[in-house]
Formats: C-alpha cells, structure tokens, sequence
C-alpha cells in the first residue's frame, strides 16, 4: 500500500508540474487567448483535465504533395502538440485525396456520423459541397478553409478560416528583387530584362491578391520589374503548372513564382536556368540552384484556437483571419547561397514594418490602373460581385485586403503585370 501511495504521489507531481509549464496564467503565443479560456486546474491546484476532441480533416491531395496538403498536416501535427501540453487530446480522422465534388459531401456525412466534433475543409472548392450537409448536423462545427460563404449564411456551425498570406507574398517579391537588382547591377540582364514569370491557378482574388502582393514587393527594391501570369485552371495539377513555368522561361521570365500546389515550377525553374520562389513549403531541397525563398500559411494557430474552443464548449469566430501578427504566415529558410547580399537584412526590416503597420501592401500610392491611381474599390459580396451596399475597402492611402471578411477580395489588374489568360 505505501508503495503504491508513492508512486501515486509521484505521477500526481509530475502532472503538476507538466501543467505549470502549460503556461496556463498567461495568454498562448499562437492564439492570443485569455487565461480564463485556458483549462482550468482542478479546485485542488492539480494538473488540468485531460479532454478529448474528435476532429475530421477533409484534404484535396495527401501529404506526399510537398505542398498545399502537406502544409496542413505540418499544421494539423503542430496543434496537436500544443495542445497536448493543455491537456487536449486530439482523435484526427483525415480523409485523402477528395475531389472537389459530391464526394467532399459524401466525406464531410461519413466524418460526422463517425462522431467528429469538428470537420475542418481544406480546399476552396470544398465549401458548396459542406454547405449541403451542415443542417443535418447541428450539433457538428464545420469549417471551411480559404473560403468565404459560410461566416455569414445565418448558421451557428459554420466557419471560414483564412490568413493574410499576402504579407508572406510582398516579402518573397521584396527577395525576388533584391535578386534581379543585383543581376541588373552585375550586368547578368539588363533592367528591362527583370521579367517574373508567375504560376497562377485561376483568376480569383486569392489568386491576384497574392501575386500582385509579390510584385510590389518586388518593385519596392527593383523599380524595373515586370510580370507575366499563366493562368493553369487548377489548384493541383503538377504537369501543367511545369509546362506553364517552362513556357514563362522560354518568354525571357528570369525569376519564377507561383501560386500552385506542386513542386513542378521550382524544378522546372532550376532546369531552366532561372531562379525560384515558392509557396506552401520550402523548395530549396527540390531546388538547391533555383529557388530563393517561399511563404507559407501556418494552420497551427487557428487549429489550436478553434479545437481548443471546441474542447471547453465555448464559441469561435466565424470568420477568423490573421498574419504575421499571429505567426499564421511565416516564410521558410533564405537560401543564403543564392540570394543578394544583404537580403537577409532587409527582408527583416521590411517585416518589421509589415508588423507595426508602418508599410501597407497595398499602399495606393506605389502603384496604378490603367495610368490612374486607385481611388476607390469595394470588398466583394460573397458571390465575389460588387455590389452597392459592398464595404469601401480604400481608405487611409491603402486598399484594405481582408478587412471586411477573411477571403481576399482584391481583384483588380495593376500596371506592370501581364495577364497571358485567365481560368475560373
């Protein structure tokens, strides 16, 4: 009986002391929240109960893409262990490889009826299909990820989720031309020849938001930069985002970028004799030669923030968006081996000043339309039209993405970048 007396006692002190190192006096570094919104102790002062949340995981691809998919997952492995150190288990279910149709609806019923409390949609095609089933499980939060019609469709259970990824964008540009700077200084190419070749989806405003972020950024530290976009008509399709970064090579592109969920454009770049940066994961080891740096949205914290909600029986935002601010965008290793000198230290300034606010993306003053400075602009509706009770998102001598609702929702075509086609 003693015996076991102190072996109770031992694992009741180091269940103690795992829960003082949880930090639960304090606000969590990734989701900002309060302390009364951390698991309490028990009246005791011992360690905190121990919860579960069974949570689906619906993914486009699977985690061999080294890109959108396996961004996720980095991000899904990321809160389990954070919150694992709040006393909350986390009972994934992930389903792979689900096509943008009605099988995404026949994935999110199985989820449920499998007794998930929480189904997360990690693809934006996803929504439609969710929205059909969502009514028949009440009691089941759904949430669908770079999105934007559910935040405000008149139900309680139903979420979008998204980050300013642009921020992540305009600091990849900033590395970019830092690059063809040094290029032009070097007498590699000449300033007109500082041309970006970019691998986009489809013509959305997530799509446009992002690489027009890119190119400011660029243009910042490049003046002479321009861009070409090739459009592929799909999120995923390794082959065609490969021929487009080939074809934007072969038109004189010396620097590629993307918004696109493979590889490809980086080892194609690389083949190419071209540099490279990238999204969704770091590229240098696919690479080594080409690729420069890449941005990335981080799903740790609103995964975290939102199993934790779910786990102490609390609301969370409809519509959750955050950036740097937040760690949700974050970029991945500089390649120090190819980039200009002194990258390093200006992509830390530039970040610093994203941060504080001090610089603006999508300050009017650095770029035109169509020879005209940008005076006024309204945030889509959620059918992505303008419409007139839209929300004026210029003001303070900046066009205000992501203000108004989490999806991006600048859509407009600025001077200096080319659109080759378009695909929606």
């Amino acid at each position: 009986m003693k015996k076991f007396l102190a072996i109770l006692l031992s694992l009741v002190m180091v269940l103690s002391l795992a829960a003082c190192g949880g930090g639960s006096d304090q606000p969590s570094p990734t989701t900002d929240k309060p302390a009364e919104n951390q698991p309490a102790d028990d009246q005791g002062g011992g360690a905190p109960e121990t919860k579960t949340v069974k949570v689906g995981l619906i993914c486009i691809g699977d985690e061999n893409d080294q890109g959108y998919t396996y961004n996720f997952i980095r991000g899904k492995e990321a809160a389990t262990e954070a919150l694992a150190a709040k006393g909350i288990d986390v009972d994934w279910v992930v389903k792979w490889n689900i096509a943008e149709n009605s099988g995404c609806e026949d994935a999110n019923i199985e989820l449920a009826d499998d007794g998930c409390q929480l189904i997360i949609n990690n693809s934006f095609g996803f929504e439609d299909h969710m929205l059909k089933v969502v009514d028949d499980y009440p009691e089941v939060e759904f949430i669908a990820c770079t999105n934007q019609g559910s935040w405000n469709d008149g139900r309680d259970n139903t979420h979008n989720a998204f980050a300013n990824i642009y921020e992540g964008r305009y600091l990849a540009g900033v590395v970019a031309g830092m690059k063809l700077q040094q290029m032009i200084d070097e007498g590699e190419i000449t300033a007109d020849q500082a041309v970006i070749g970019y691998v986009g989806a489809f013509s959305f405003a997530e799509v446009i938001s992002g690489f027009t972020a890119y190119f400011l950024g660029a243009r910042s530290v490049c003046p002479s930069v321009t861009m070409k976009v090739q459009f592929v008509g799909s999120w995923s399709d390794a082959t065609e985002e490969a021929n487009a970064a080939s074809a934007l090579a072969d038109m004189g592109c010396v620097m590629i970028s993307q918004h696109s969920d493979n590889t490809t454009p980086a080892t194609t770049a690389e083949a190419k004799g071209v540099f490279h940066t990238g999204y969704n994961n770091d590229m240098i080891s696919v690479a080594p030669g080409a690729s420069l740096i890449g941005t990335r949205i981080n799903w740790a914290p609103y995964f975290e923030y939102a199993i934790e909600a779910v786990a102490n029986g609390e609301s969370f935002d409809q519509d959750w968006c955050h950036g740097m601010d937040m760690g949700a965008v974050v970029m991945t290793d500089l390649n120090e081996d190819i980039a200009a000198p002194g990258t390093a230290e200006k992509l830390a300034e530039v970040e610093a000043k994203i941060r504080s606010g001090e610089l603006q993306v999508f300050d009017t003053s650095t770029f035109t339309i169509e020879g005209k400075a940008l005076e006024s602009a309204f945030a889509l509706d959620t059918d992505g039209d303008f419409t007139p009770d839209s929300e004026e998102a210029v003001f303070d001598g900046a066009f205000h993405e992501s203000y108004f609702q989490s999806a991006p929702y600048f859509a407009l075509s600025i001077d200096g970048i080319e659109w080759l086609n378009s695909a929606f």
